[in-house]
């Protein structure tokens, strides 16, 4: 804007003041308006990149019959169930008692006591479940320090027995671990603790 001759230099001078201040302005919304469109640019590219890239694998969720054991031994499925005080655990992965009785306690527990027969069916109903078979399997009894002096791995009382007909038998010391579901009668039998079976843990809750 140019100033007449008839104007006085003040006012001229004021104009001009005015000019500069509102081109001033008007860069200043130009490269406000020019950062907002790089931001908005910026922020669409790492959206594409988010979708381009490929989401981590998440750990699929488990069932609370379907467990997996933290032992170094066992990392295989095992099944879980309540009865009473404790959860049992039924391991499908044949171990001698030795292997079986120290994969328990890595679950914090041991192999598992019966002190009745309505435990004692409650158990079965839990290999039942897992194997869809009464297999034979290794609880906690053992006579290791002494012939017919049986007792619980998890420190109970050795009270209630369910031997099948004709057991416990003592062959030169060697039957000292207990297992159950033995022969056609489902009932408890002895084993030397080298042979291979599934395994039934127990932990209080």
């Amino acid at each position: 804007m140019s100033c007449s001759l008839a104007s006085s230099a003040p006012s001229c001078e004021a104009d001009t003041e005015k000019e500069e201040d509102n081109s001033a302005a008007g860069k200043n919304l130009y490269n406000l308006i020019s950062t907002m469109k790089m931001l908005g640019v910026f922020v669409l590219c790492v959206c594409a990149m988010m979708d381009l890239t490929p989401a981590a694998d998440l750990p699929e969720a488990k069932d609370e019959n379907d467990q997996t054991a933290s032992s170094p031994l066992v990392k295989r499925t095992v099944f879980r169930s309540r009865y009473r005080n404790r959860y049992f655990y039924y391991i499908h992965t044949p171990l001698t008692w030795a292997e079986a009785e120290r994969n328990c306690q890595s679950m914090g527990g041991n192999l598992a006591s019966v002190h009745d027969t309505h435990e004692y069916h409650g158990i079965q109903r839990v290999i039942m479940a897992a194997s869809h078979d009464y297999k034979e399997t290794w609880i906690g009894g053992s006579n290791g320090q002494e012939d017919r002096f049986w007792l619980w791995s998890d420190g109970t009382l050795f009270h209630y027995t369910n031997w099948c007909p004709g057991k416990p038998v003592y062959s030169q010391g060697q039957q000292h671990c207990v297992l159950m579901n033995h022969s056609a009668q489902k009932c408890w039998g002895n084993l030397q603790c080298h042979y291979r079976r599934p395994s039934v843990c127990a932990k209080k809750v």
